[in-house]
C-alpha cells in the first residue's frame, strides 16, 4: 500500500461529504463543486491510500470496508476542526455565506420570512434563500441547510433541534355551523363534514382531551371521514372560511381568521394534542455558524411572537 507522506484535509472533508451523502452528485451541490472534480479528488485519495473507498454502480454508490473504516475514524475529527474554526471566525468576524432553508408554504409567509428579513438586516453577510413547499423535502439532494418542520416527526433518527410547541384548533366558519349545528362531544364530529389534510399521518383519527385536575382527565377518540381531502394547509383554509366543512388548523394559520370572525373554535372545552416547530439538520455533524445562529435567532423569534 502506498503511504502518504502529507495530509490532505480538502481531500478528506470531500471524501466525508460523499459519504454523508450518499453519493457524489449531492455532496457536489452541498459543497459547491462539479461532480466531476469531486470524483477526481476521490480517485486520488484513493490512489494515495492505495485501495478503494466506495463501490460505484449505475445507481447507487457505498463505502467499502476500507472507506467505512476511515469515515468513522476521520469524520468525527474533521468535525471538530470544522467546528474550532467556525468558532474562531464568528468570536472576529461577521457571518457569511449561503443559508438555505426549506419550510411549509404557510410557515415561510407567517412567520419564517418576517424573520429572515430581520436576520439578514443584523448580519449583512449572510444570504438566504428560502424553499417553501407542504411536501418533506430530500435536504441532503436539495442542497438545504435547515428545514423548519411543523408537527410530529415521523424520522426520529432525524437531527432535530425543539424550538416552541403550538395549539391546533378545530374550527368551521359560522355559515357551515349554522347550517350544520355546533358539535357539542367529541363523537358529534363523526356526523359532519370533515376536511382531511392528507399530509398528517391519521387525518381521519382524533384524541381530544378534556381536563379537569389530572384525576378528571377524560380523553376521547374519534373517526371522522371526508369526502373532501387536500395536500396543502392553505387550501384546508380557504375551503374552511368557504363554509365547506369542519377541520383542524394550527394555531398560526386560524388565528387570523378567528380574529376576523371567518372562522369559529368548536369544542372549546377540549384540546388536541400540542405539536412542535422543530430545525430539522441534515445528516453529517458539523453545522455552519450561520446556521447556528440563525436557529437560536429563530428560537427567540419564536418565543417573543408567542
Amino acid at each position: 500500500m502506498n503511504k502518504p507522506t502529507t495530509l490532505d484535509l480538502n481531500a478528506l472533508q470531500i471524501f466525508a461529504a460523499v459519504a454523508e451523502a450518499g453519493g457524489f452528485t449531492a455532496a457536489a451541490l452541498r459543497l459547491g463543486m462539479t461532480k466531476g472534480q469531486l470524483s477526481l479528488q476521490v480517485r486520488r485519495l484513493e490512489a494515495r491510500l492505495g485501495t478503494a473507498l466506495f463501490t460505484r454502480t449505475t445507481r447507487q454508490v457505498a463505502l467499502t470496508a476500507a472507506g467505512q473504516s476511515l469515515f468513522e475514524e476521520c469524520g468525527p475529527l474533521l468535525d471538530r476542526l470544522r467546528e474550532a474554526v467556525d468558532r474562531i471566525a464568528a468570536g472576529e468576524a461577521e457571518l457569511a455565506g449561503l443559508l438555505r432553508i426549506s419550510t411549509s408554504v404557510d410557515h415561510a409567509a407567517q412567520s419564517l420570512a418576517p424573520a429572515v428579513a430581520r436576520f439578514v438586516a443584523q448580519h449583512p453577510g449572510v444570504q438566504v434563500e428560502i424553499r417553501s413547499s407542504d411536501k418533506v423535502v430530500d435536504m441532503v439532494k436539495e442542497g438545504i441547510d435547515l428545514s423548519i418542520r411543523l408537527g410530529w416527526l415521523r424520522d426520529s433518527s432525524q437531527r432535530a433541534l425543539y424550538l416552541r410547541a403550538f395549539d391546533q384548533y378545530i374550527v368551521a366558519a359560522p355559515a357551515y355551523l349554522r347550517r350544520k349545528g355546533m358539535p357539542m362531544q367529541p363523537m358529534d364530529l363523526a356526523e359532519h363534514e370533515w376536511i382531511a389534510l392528507t399530509l398528517l399521518p391519521t387525518p381521519l383519527t382524533w384524541t381530544l382531551e378534556q381536563r379537569g385536575g389530572e384525576p378528571e382527565t377524560v380523553q376521547e377518540t374519534v373517526q371522522v371521514s371526508a369526502r373532501l381531502k387536500v395536500d396543502s394547509p392553505a387550501a384546508l383554509r380557504a375551503l374552511l372560511v368557504e363554509g365547506a366543512g369542519i377541520s383542524v388548523l394550527d394555531e398560526s394559520s386560524a388565528m387570523p381568521e378567528l380574529a376576523a370572525g371567518r372562522l369559529q373554535r368548536v369544542l372549546e372545552g377540549w384540546q388536541l394534542k400540542r405539536g412542535g416547530i422543530h430545525a430539522v439538520l441534515p445528516p453529517g455533524r458539523h453545522v455552519p455558524a450561520r446556521v447556528r445562529a440563525f436557529i437560536e435567532f429563530y428560537r427567540n423569534w419564536l418565543g417573543a411572537a408567542g
